[in-house]
Formats: structure tokens, sequence, C-alpha cells
């Protein structure tokens, strides 16, 4: 009973932090660029190689079908996804000037939006929600990992899988980690009865429930206000407001739900046959979440990089009040990986972003990861002892 209350709670408070706000004051119309801004935006593209489009490239392969142009609503209306939302943001156009660059071109990245294939058997729904929902397919089923946020944009994700590459049951679920984006969404995907009596197997790293409702139910509330600051919600999509979430570009206005796990990861190098495919399981605790893992699929030559390796650097202290997170053993669990599976990966893929394929730029991609952190790690404790202060 105790558990029930906490999901109901739980899915409450996921709720309230994943809804889009609506301003209750008069807001002041957006200015344009002054002359500095204009300057230190062009700047950029003296500066980074504006020229290089592997990323779009790899962002689009494997490309099969676009999202529904449909905007998926609640009951009572309320609109959930918005998938024109961000059509403003054009591939190949300059960045306006009141955008710096390098964040215009990650939008760009993050609105290429659909069904995708990343290798036999694997795919990816992108820009259904702000982080992607992969699928594996098995020897009887599907394995789904990270549901997205709400009930109502992972059912549409779905409804596009099985359109495109016919129906077949789910057997299995798996989360990353322990924030709401990433398994909010599971009842739109399978029925809580179908987990209780077997039918359905739900995996996640030890911790898993703690961290998660540590987070919703503890700090629920005013981590629902502070996300206003780390998204800017309250601003209205547009090159003079908001551009994207930098991860994905926003968050859906759904259900958020909870099954809790059947089976826990808890010893690190554990492995599980899932479906017929073999998981090598990597605990990484106190990197992007309290509770994470990564895992690589021999039969795939596929790293699983959750949250941990994407192509950003990624925020360690999340303006939302989100626990902070550890540079130093963030960078470890990086490494670790390349120690572990860098010598036969040839794809690595996340749950936010698009894959990297070939062997020579997996591990490329997990040493320019691992360095980053480090060096944010290493630096400040330097100039720290330095007596710096900003």
């Amino acid at each position: 009973m105790r558990l029930k209350l906490i999901v109901k709670s739980f899915a409450l408070a996921g709720l309230l932090s994943s809804t889009a706000l609506t301003p209750l004051f008069a807001q002041e119309a957006p200015k344009g660029a002054t002359a500095s801004t204009k300057q230190a935006n062009d700047a950029l593209y003296n500066q980074l190689p504006f020229s290089d489009n592997t990323d779009f490239t790899n962002a689009h392969k494997g490309f099969i079908a676009g999202l529904p142009e449909e905007v998926i609503k609640g009951e009572q209306g309320n609109v959930i996804w918005n998938p024109q939302q961000y059509a403003f943001i054009k591939e190949g156009e300059k960045s306006p000037d009141t955008v710096n660059p390098s964040l215009w071109r990650q939008s760009q990245l993050i609105n290429i939006s659909g069904l995708f294939e990343v290798t036999d058997g694997v795919y990816q729904i992108r820009n259904l929600d702000l982080s992607n929902m992969t699928i594996i397919e098995g020897k009887e089923g599907i394995t789904v990992v990270d549901p997205l946020v709400s009930a109502e944009t992972a059912k549409a994700g779905m409804d596009l899988y099985f359109k495109n590459r016919g129906n077949k049951p789910v057997v299995a679920i798996i989360y990353t980690h322990s924030h709401v984006d990433h398994y909010g969404g599971v009842r739109g995907v399978v029925d809580e009865a179908d987990v209780k009596s077997g039918k359905v197997k739900v995996y996640a790293p030890a911790g898993f429930m703690e961290a998660a409702v540590a987070e919703n139910i503890m700090a629920g509330n005013v981590m629902s206000r502070r996300a206003s600051y780390m998204y800017g919600n309250l601003l209205k999509p547009d090159a003079s407001g908001q551009v994207g979430a930098g991860l994905g570009t926003t968050t859906s206005a759904g259900t958020v739900t909870l099954i809790a796990p059947t089976n826990i990861i808890d010893k690190d190098g554990q492995k599980e046959v899932i479906d017929g495919l073999t998981y090598d399981f990597m605990l990484a605790p106190g990197s992007e979440a309290p509770s994470e893992m990564l895992w690589f699929i021999e039969e795939k030559k596929l790293i699983e990089a959750a949250e941990d390796v994407t192509h950003t650097l990624h925020n360690t202290y999340s303006l939302r009040g989100a626990k902070i997170r550890e540079p130093l053993p963030w960078s470890k669990y990086i490494n670790e990986a390349i120690v572990r599976w860098g010598d036969k990966a040839e794809i690595i893929m996340a749950q936010h972003h698009w894959p990297t394929w070939g062997n020579e730029n997996v591990v490329g991609l997990l040493k320019s990861q691992r360095d980053l952190y480090r060096y944010i790690n290493d630096q400040t404790l330097r100039m720290a002892n330095e007596g710096l202060t900003r």
C-alpha cells in the first residue's frame, strides 16, 4: 500500500515538473540583438568548425519515418506535445543575430525527428520528448529503453514503431537512470498487470526507486518551480525566446507514470540475457544521476551510454536543483567503459541526441567526454587552491 501511495505521489510530482507553465504576468517584448552581441556571435563562426557536418550526417542516418504532425492533446484538450513548435529552426540556415551560433546548431540537430534504425534490430524515436526512446528487437519481442516523460508521448512513439516495424510484444523495459524523462511514460508502453504477471520484466540500476522518489517527492515542488530557470519554459519558442533545451527541444506536458522495477542490476559487470541478447552492465552511480547504468550488447557491438556520454557538455550543477553531479567519478566511469568495451564497440548511443558509428569514432567520443569532465574537476580544484574565486 505504501509503495502505491509513493508511486501516485511521485507521478503527480513528475507531472508538475514536466508541465509547461503559463505566464501569469505581462512580459516585455523581446529586444533585438545589440551590436556587441552580434559581434560576439559572428566571431564564433571563425573560431569553431561549423563546416564539419558529421553530426548532421549521423543525426539523419538510419531515418525510417517522421513523427506524426498532429498535436498530442490530453483529455481536457491541453497540449502535451506539439511537434511543430520548433519548426522555425531550419537546418542549413545561419543563426539569427539573437542566438549563439553553437546553440542554434545544437537546436538544429536535436530538431531532427522521427524513427531511426541504429543497427539491425535497434531503433530510436527522437524528438517526441526531451529524451529518446530506444526499442531493441529480440528473440520473442521487443525491449523498450527509457519510455520518455509522458505516457501519451511514449504511446505515440510505440504506435510509430509498430506502424513501420509491425506489432511485437513488449517483453522488457529498461530504465537507464532515475530521472523522470527516462521512465515517466512507461504506462504508455506496457500495462502494469503484465509486469505483475511476469510477462514483462522491468530492469533498473541499484538505488533507482530511492533516487527517483527523493528527487520527485522530497524536492518535487521546488524543482518544478526551478525547472523554469533551466528550460526557459515561460518563454515563447522563437528566435528571441526559447530555442531548445540542449538535450532535446523541450519536455512534454502529459501524464507522468512509474512501474517499479522487477529486476535490479546491483553488481558491476553483471550479465543478463534479455530476449536472446547478452547485456554486460556497468553501474555508474553518482555520475549524471544518483542511480545510473551503462551497458554493452555483445551481439550488436553496441554501447548504451545512458546519459553519461552525449553530444554536449552536460551540466554538473542543475539549475532546477537536482543532485549535483560529480565530474571526477563521471570521468572514471567513462574511462572504465573504454577499458572494458573500447576494443570491440562499433556503435555508441545514448538516450539523448544521435549515435556514433565506427570503432575509432566511438573511442574518440568516449575519450573526449572523459577528458572534458576530468578537466572540469582538475582545473576547478587547481584554481581554488590558487585562491581564485571565479
